[in-house]
């Protein structure tokens, strides 16, 4: 029994969601190879093979893999599926681009977001919005994972010395195409890798508050800026920073929620991050249920006053 990762990457560096993924793969038992699909790969590759507890990395390098299209990464999965017993990638957005097409090329069912692996055929997701745990047996002869990131502690980065095999890049199905890409850029941390996030909701009430008020919060802590979807679909601030669940999946070690109501589809991103601080006027906000820390009163007063106090 073997267990294939795909790699997520950046044609140069593994991303730490991968680790995640390994340590998934870990619990299920057997060899662990890891798909490094990619253009100018050979950087991602060679670090793919520092992961501890991999055994093999499988190297395929075209330039119809460097943007990572579904289509032609389906394809290259497929080719070479029958070797392995269980398909793992993380939940990511590229992971639940691809992995549903090759479950469906190859007639099993996909197992979405686990949480927890009980044995190979068994696993822990969570279903509405993760106020339930489903724990879901497969009897499919290949199983087709995608790994709830913040639900596994990532593997070392260094330390393995697995082989790295050339394997052919597959074909260029030409049924897509890459036209080009906007990516917002940052000095902050990642808001999927950061230690401390500082999250806004709709009580900020305009884009300009989350600067004036919530970027010194965040600046002192080192922290990710994120939001709710309500202050996203507001126009407050860009989609990326959304948390919740049709925005990012977060598990922080601390989590300042301001002006955050609490709706479920927020707490579903959120509410596993180790240390939860909310600030919020509505003392009955559904948000108090799952803080660790709360303080009812006006975030405009009290954020200020907590900057004031980080600075001394």
């Amino acid at each position: 029994m073997a267990t294939l990762v795909v790699a997520e990457h950046d044609n140069k560096t593994i991303r730490k969601a991968t680790l995640n993924a390994v340590a998934a793969a870990q619990k299920i038992g057997g060899d662990i190879h890891v798909l490094v699909a990619g253009h100018q790969a050979g950087d991602a590759a060679k670090a793919a093979a520092q992961i501890a507890g991999v055994s093999k990395v499988l190297h395929a390098d075209g330039p119809h893999l460097a943007e990572f299209l579904a289509e032609n990464v389906t394809t290259l999965i497929l080719g070479i599926s029958k070797n392995y017993s269980h398909l793992v990638a993380p939940a990511t957005s590229n992971g639940k681009n691809v992995m549903p097409r090759v479950a469906a090329l190859l007639d099993v069912q996909q197992i979405s977001d686990i949480s927890a692996v009980e044995s190979p055929d068994t696993f822990v997701r969570p279903i509405y919005a993760g106020n339930a745990l489903a724990t879901v047996q497969s009897s499919d002869s290949i199983k087709v994972i995608t790994v709830r990131t913040t639900a596994f502690d990532a593997v070392a980065a260094s330390g393995g010395s697995a082989a790295v095999d050339t394997i052919p890049a597959g074909e260029d199905m030409k049924l897509s195409s890459f036209v080009g890409r906007e990516v917002s850029k940052s000095e902050r941390p990642e808001l999927t890798a950061a230690k401390i996030i500082v999250s806004g909701g709709r009580g900020m009430a305009n884009g300009e508050n989350f600067k004036k008020v919530l970027e010194p919060l965040a600046d002192k802590l080192g922290a990710a800026m994120g939001a709710s979807r309500a202050a996203v679909d507001a126009g407050f601030v860009p989609n990326d920073w959304q948390v919740g669940q049709t925005g990012k999946i977060v598990a922080p070690d601390l989590y300042v929620a301001v002006g955050i109501s609490g709706a479920i589809q927020h707490l579903a991103g959120m509410k596993d991050s180790r240390v939860i601080v909310a600030i919020n006027k509505d003392e009955e906000a559904p948000i108090f249920q799952v803080a660790d820390f709360g303080i009812v009163g006006d975030l405009f007063q009290i954020v200020p006053q907590v900057v004031e106090e980080l600075k001394k």
